[in-house]
């Protein structure tokens, strides 16, 4: 039975570009993501967003079948592909008034009053090309052919679907990256600029907005484009200079080696954004690495540390007082991976990494060497950009893949160097790409 149904699941419900690799043994295995062969210097964002899907015509429903023994019901498309939907399924997502709240897309159905082993009564193809099923109890459900393709239960269309919601494909980059580019004031007011940033963003991990207004209160304003900011003991926004008695090492004017920022939470900040306001007389390049891609290369060149990275909990905390007084401490993997083995956070910095070292005694010395590993492969010049911001400049990164550290600076009383921060969640972001994707897009 399962080798007949597994055949009536075509690959036809969608597109080759996005099929799920399977090995020999019916494992998933990760596509392999390209090293992206960038020039240096600056890319505009349609370059960097270009690959992205087309969305098709609206699918055609040829036929609409139950198989009673399996209890599902078979749906036939135009172009020969077949999809199967459980009956139990299809009844709990039921679109009508009475099982969904139309106006929040929220479903009311109770769950208490799911019979979650029904029939079906009868299903036929409407002249409007949808699927209408009559359920046992005479209650009726009728699904859109769109929404029934996208949620279509073969492996290549479920991992179609995760794609597009959560967009998880990366392009990894070393020292050649041209960092994606756009203006800043069309990002605030063109809905396609600000589409294409928070894409290239995704995707590429940082993308270079020119044209801010050289004054405090940029990446607020850019924030609101969003939604709203993430609060931290630091505040809304923060101000990156030279201060005396500094409650952060990037308070300083000495070099900051490549980090993720707040691994002493366990939720560090997604997304930051960082405008420079006025540079130093000398020194204070900014430089950035794809953790991603360093992961990678580890877990290819050393197997046993990129194991040791994404097993072993290290300790981070941070004690201060800014917007409050506060006193934070984590455990977090310095490689995170998803329920699909791929990387999926970084959490690395070194100046807030514990003196608490909570591992048997035994896994100290290979941590040590894992880590090392991971920050010299890292820190080899032809992986790193660097790249020097002048007033105006506003950059906006992935801060659970991206490291960025800062060459020491000389400052003076008229060359002060002046970055206002701010962070932001990839919820938020997220949500806002969707909201735009669907604007511009015209998206389901």
């Amino acid at each position: 039975m399962l080798s007949r149904l597994a055949r009536c699941v075509s690959s036809a419900c969608i597109s080759r570009a996005t099929r799920q690799v399977v090995n020999g043994h019916g494992k998933r295995r990760l596509p392999a993501v390209p090293v992206v062969p960038y020039a240096r210097g600056h890319q505009t964002l349609a370059t960097a967003t270009s690959s992205l899907p087309v969305v098709g015509a609206t699918p055609v429903v040829r036929h609409a079948r139950t198989l009673e023994r399996e209890r599902l019901l078979q749906v036939e498309w135009e172009d020969g592909s077949c999809s199967l939907y459980p009956f139990t399924w299809l009844r709990d997502n039921c679109q009508c008034p009475l099982c969904t709240l139309q106006s929040a897309q929220a479903r009311s159905l109770p769950l208490a009053q799911l019979d979650v082993h029904t029939g079906v009564d009868s299903v036929q193809v409407t002249e409007n090309n949808k699927v209408s099923v009559i359920w046992p109890d005479q209650h009726s459900s009728e699904f859109d052919p769109n929404w029934l393709k996208k949620r279509c239960f073969s492996p290549e269309a479920r991992q179609a679907r995760q794609e597009e919601l959560f967009l998880n494909e990366r392009e990894y980059w070393d020292s050649g990256l041209r960092i994606p580019t756009a203006n800043f004031e069309e990002v605030l007011h063109d809905d396609k600029a600000a589409l294409d940033w928070l894409l290239a963003l995704r995707r590429v991990g940082i993308v270079y907005l020119k044209g801010a207004p050289v004054e405090q209160g940029q990446v607020a304003r850019l924030s609101e484009r969003i939604g709203y900011l993430r609060l931290t003991f630091y505040g809304h926004t923060w101000q990156v200079q030279d201060k005396p008695m500094a409650n952060n090492v990037a308070y300083t004017s000495g070099k900051l080696s490549l980090h993720t920022d707040y691994p002493a939470l366990h939720h560090p900040p997604g997304v930051q954004f960082l405008h420079c306001l006025a540079q130093a007389r000398e020194g204070g390049e900014s430089e950035v690495v794809d953790g991603f891609h360093m992961a990678e290369l580890l877990r290819r060149r050393d197997p046993e540390a990129f194991h040791a990275l994404t097993t072993l909990r290290v300790d981070f905390t941070d004690t201060g007082a800014d917007y409050c007084d506060f006193c934070v401490q984590s455990k977090n993997h310095i490689i995170d991976l998803d329920h699909v083995g791929r990387v999926d956070r970084i959490n690395y910095n070194n100046a807030t990494r514990d003196s608490v070292l909570d591992f048997p005694l035994d896994k100290v010395q290979h941590f040590y060497a894992s880590l090392k590993a991971y920050v010299e492969l890292m820190t080899q010049p032809e992986n790193m950009v660097t790249y020097s911001m002048e007033p105006g400049d506003l950059v906006t990164f992935d801060n659970w893949r991206l490291l960025h550290g800062r060459r020491d600076y000389l400052s003076d009383a008229h060359s002060r160097r002046h970055l206002e921060g701010a962070y932001l969640d990839w919820d938020e972001v997220m949500s806002r790409l969707r909201i735009l994707r669907k604007a511009v897009h015209g998206d389901n």
